[in-house]
């Protein structure tokens, strides 16, 4: 019944809004949702298939494209990749349920589905070169949406989005093709299957540091991370609410997903060498970006640079080269593409009614929209990391993974959370706290019935996933084991060997 669940899952977004195109504006958005919703009823399905117990991928489907070069459509699902599939699904049907009316609606919404295509692709992927592919297509929706429907700069970022985000991936392009050349010479056998890469001799330590540069380089920039970091808040600040929405909830993880799939057990060695200077890097992403929020007066810009401070916090847990750091970076995924999502959906639900993004111009909401305020108090608590929340789960075994590796970088990391938060209290306090001011705000709406539909949802996760993650945690952990097993195993330096820690090694042993 699910051999080709994933098949399914990738192609009918296309294929419907193929379909779509012969429907009429009226209809459209209501095509829309139904379309979304029986992919998310799929995600679903592909969940309740699947077994938490097996740590190695599931659902494999494989047929040769260019057998002579080893080139395969491979795709599979393990614990890492499940639940980002899943909350694709989840933000495409709450984006085009909340999709207020605008100019050429049709058009935006079956690129939205097309989009949806790829982001399900790169997560489901297992041959690198199928893998390449999606990544590659997934910036002509996102170009076209910030570029049709975006504000006054909208040209600009789009273009600056494209470039910086295409001109990465060919650095991860060049490494594709070296570890295809490598395994050949090494097997006499063409194979882009990431599965038979694992199974590979692992390279040389030069070789290593120099293809970890390549790949570091295209996903650097996809996170995005300091200094690769100035297209987003661009892209952000221009893009149309869905635009925000599905960039923040799902693109930016395509980055960090690919260093826990490819960087890590591919160059174990180059990870532990470039370790701490990716975590300095990382720190200086959640402490400078979080200034940089607390400067801004534009609060989808907060938001923004907020996202860019929560990213580092994700890097910070996957090179902690530990089950701990990889499972809480993994996990924050999920949550940072849960709170930032619905903190970019806030922000288009005031925007909507004012037509501005400008702090000033607000004040005293809170009594006004006294539901709006509530539950965008919720994200902004779970934004900083309140205990019982969904970024707190995360971020708790994020520091505790890197805590392993060093004490010091940990302490500053965590300095850096607590400073983070204040940009958040700040906004919400210019917000929603005060008097009111302003005239046009005294009579605006709270939230609607729709809106409500699309926000509730995202509150209950926030919540049970921060009070009971084990659900979702469980499958994580359990792909997350092997995957660090691998990267021991495969590891040739005797300090790599020693810095990451083997799940099935007990430490007084190592």
């Amino acid at each position: 019944m699910f051999e080709y669940i994933l098949s399914i899952l990738i192609f009918f977004p296309a294929l419907a809004a193929i379909l779509g195109l012969a429907l009429n504006k009226d209809s459209i958005k209501a095509y829309g949702i139904v379309v979304s919703a029986i992919e998310f009823l799929l995600a679903l399905m592909l969940w309740y298939a699947y077994d938490a117990g097996v740590t190695g991928m599931q659902f494999v489907e494989s047929v040769a494209i260019v057998e002579a070069f080893g080139v395969h459509y491979l795709v599979g699902v393990d614990g890492i990749s499940l639940f980002i599939i899943i909350l694709a699904a989840f933000f495409t049907l709450i984006g085009i349920a909340s999709l207020p009316e605008m100019k050429n609606i049709k058009n935006l919404i079956i690129t939205l589905l097309f989009m949806q295509m790829t982001m399900v692709g790169v997560f489901a992927a297992l041959d690198v070169i199928l893998f390449y592919i999606f990544w590659e297509l997934s910036l002509v929706p996102m170009l076209y949406i910030i570029g049709a429907w975006g504000g006054p700069r909208r040209v600009y970022a789009s273009v600056k989005f494209f470039l910086y985000t295409f001109a990465g991936s060919m650095f991860l392009l060049v490494g594709i093709l070296y570890m295809g050349y490598a395994y050949h010479d090494a097997t006499g056998i063409w194979s882009f299957s990431l599965l038979d890469w694992y199974e590979s001799a692992t390279l040389p330590f030069n070789v290593q540091l120099w293809l970890f540069g390549a790949f570091f380089l295209g996903f650097a920039v996809k996170v995005p991370m300091f200094p690769f970091h100035t297209w987003l808040p661009y892209a952000h600040g221009e893009a149309p609410t869905i635009g925000s929405v599905i960039l923040a909830a799902i693109l930016l993880k395509m980055g960090t997903y690919a260093f826990v799939r490819f960087s890590l057990p591919l160059f174990p060695d180059a990870s532990y060498y470039f370790m701490v200077p990716i975590a300095i890097i990382s720190i200086i992403m959640i402490v400078y970006t979080a200034m940089v929020a607390y400067a801004q007066k534009d609060v989808k810009q907060v938001v923004a640079y907020s996202s860019i401070s929560h990213m580092g916090v994700i890097i910070l847990g996957t090179f902690a080269l530990n089950v701990e750091g990889i499972s809480g970076a993994v996990f924050l995924m999920i949550a940072h593409g849960v709170v930032s999502g619905a903190l970019f959906l806030l922000v288009g639900v005031i925007y909507e009614r004012r037509h501005t993004k400008l702090m000033s111009e607000f004040g005293g909401l809170a009594t006004v929209m006294p539901y709006y305020a509530t539950i965008f108090g919720v994200f902004m608590l779970a934004s900083v990391g309140m205990p019982l929340t969904i970024n707190f789960v995360g971020e708790f075994l994020c520091l505790l993974g890197f805590y392993e590796q060093s004490h010091t970088l940990t302490l500053l990391a965590g300095l850096a959370i607590i400073v983070g938060a204040i940009y958040m209290l700040a906004a919400f306090k210019k917000l929603f706290f005060g008097e009111v001011t302003n005239e046009k705000n005294r009579n605006l709406p709270d939230v609607t019935k729709t809106e409500l539909v699309a926000l509730l949802p995202l509150v209950v996760i926030t919540i049970w996933l921060g009070v009971y993650p084990k659900p979702v945690l469980g499958p994580i952990d359990n792909s997350v084991k092997p995957l660090v097993q691998m990267m021991h195993d495969r590891a040739i330096t005797p300090e790599a060997q020693a810095a990451i820690a083997s799940p099935l090694v007990p430490k007084e042993a190592r």
